[in-house]
């Protein structure tokens, strides 16, 4: 493929001006993101966690406004895009209230809170490669300071007791599961990146195994999976890559049943015992009972609730707003139209990024996409995490034709060296 300066320009660079608006975005993300994960562990001041929540917050929204371009070439992807959009508008409108009590969890709380909402704007930032590699860089930052929480908390985590769940479920889902995305595109990192993210997705599955964290150890097993089906398919050496494939997860599997043992259970006692265990079923049948006609098809609102008793020992009231079934959860506020609006968005996106791309960059978007949604019966993916930010952002790669049919020599060049045309268009 020949590139004109024109194109690459498109294609590559953004302006200095949105290059620092963007990395104040993921400074004020990556600062309101690991607040929050510190704040569910209640051993710092929550009042302070939260006045560093804020501060991330303003920075992020301050930094964002001037990488908002409003500019959507594909005109599929402009008008169910749009639609959507005004659609999330509706549903912040219907229940919110303008109350201290109820803005506050809006606000700092990433899972249910409105912050959510606003996470599809990301597709309106640049879509170029060098935005896609302050985006890598980023995932590095939160998967070193999972690494660093790990060491913090090693005993919380290795506790197996119900109050300590949240250690590995916050930390993994906010922090540890962008790497997912890095080894997807392994090949535009270096070895030292692509060791790290292996280690950090391995010891999440690891740990999610051991506290029986059963949505999250399928989300992770997924991720890897899918990243061994790409290195297969890419590397020249098939039969070594599946012998260490094997030998790895027999002998991480061998280490860990040894180093995790606590007393007489092993790292699969816990959820063996949980593997028959239906905490799911209830919740659902309340759920249908209360959602009406209405209620399934525009959803609930910003503030939707749904009536279910004797489910949480300690919940304040007999209505929750949180289900655990993520597709459920997207009904719940916005109605199965806003669920089959974003299947209208995800699903084309998929198709282009596997069937009409050039390079490994779109097939991992796809693919990301395929695994957010495979992840929506057992968690609640839809939340405002890099996760989520990722989802939005795949589809930004998949939609744009340009990026999707750059050959993949080019784009590894431009990760991973300096990049440069000559006066033929041609990398250097």
């Amino acid at each position: 493929m020949k590139l004109t300066n024109d194109l690459e320009n498109d294609l590559f660079y953004i302006i200095q001006k949105q290059s620092k608006s963007l990395t104040f975005f993921y400074f004020g993300f990556t600062f309101y993101t690991f607040s929050y994960v510190i704040y569910t562990t209640e051993v710092i001041n929550l009042k302070l966690c939260q006045l560093l929540e804020a501060i991330g917050l303003v920075i992020l929204i301050i930094s964002a406004i001037p990488l908002l371009t409003f500019r959507v070439k594909n005109s599929y992807l402009k008008i169910i895009y749009s639609i959507y959009c005004c659609w999330l508008i509706t549903i912040l409108l219907r229940g919110f209230i303008f109350k201290y009590d109820f803005i506050k969890p809006m606000l700092f709380d990433p899972d249910n809170g409105m912050l959510l909402y606003f996470v599809p704007l990301i597709l309106l930032f640049p879509q170029k490669l060098s935005a896609y590699k302050k985006t890598f860089d980023v995932i590095i930052v939160l998967g070193v300071l999972m690494v660093v929480y790990d060491l913090v908390f090693i005993k919380k985590l290795l506790d197996r007791s119900k109050e300590t769940q949240e250690f590995i479920e916050y930390s993994a889902k906010l922090l540890s599961l962008p790497c997912g995305f890095l080894l997807l595109t392994y090949k535009y990192h270096s070895g030292k990146r692509i060791i790290l993210a292996t280690g950090i997705m391995i010891f999440t599955l690891l740990f999610s195994i051991y506290k029986a964290r059963r949505g999250l150890s399928m989300i992770s097993l997924s991720i890897l999976m899918a990243y061994f089906f790409i290195y297969i398919s890419y590397t020249k050496y098939k039969f070594l890559a599946v012998y260490l494939f094997v030998f790895s997860i027999l002998l991480g599997l061998f280490l860990s049943s040894n180093t995790y043992k606590i007393g007489k259970k092993g790292l699969f006692s816990f959820i063996a015992e949980r593997g028959e265990e239906d905490t799911r079923t209830g919740v659902e049948i309340y759920f249908y009972n209360d959602m009406q006609i209405k209620d399934w098809i525009i959803g609930k609102g910003i503030n939707g609730q749904y009536y279910c008793p004797e489910i949480d020992l300690d919940q304040p009231t007999n209505y929750r707003n949180l289900i655990e079934t993520g597709y459920l959860q997207i009904i719940l506020k916005g109605g199965l139209i806003r669920l089959g609006l974003y299947l209208l968005i995800t699903i084309p996106a998929i198709f282009l990024g596997f069937f009409k791309s050039n390079n490994l960059l779109s097939k991992a978007a796809a693919i990301w996409i395929i695994i957010s949604l495979l992840s929506l019966y057992p968690a609640t993916v839809n939340t405002f995490s890099l996760k989520y930010l990722l989802v939005w952002i795949s589809v930004g790669i998949c939609f744009t034709k340009n990026i999707r049919e750059l050959p993949d020599n080019i784009v590894k060049d431009y990760f991973r060296n300096s990049y440069a045309l000559n006066e033929n268009g041609v990398i250097e």
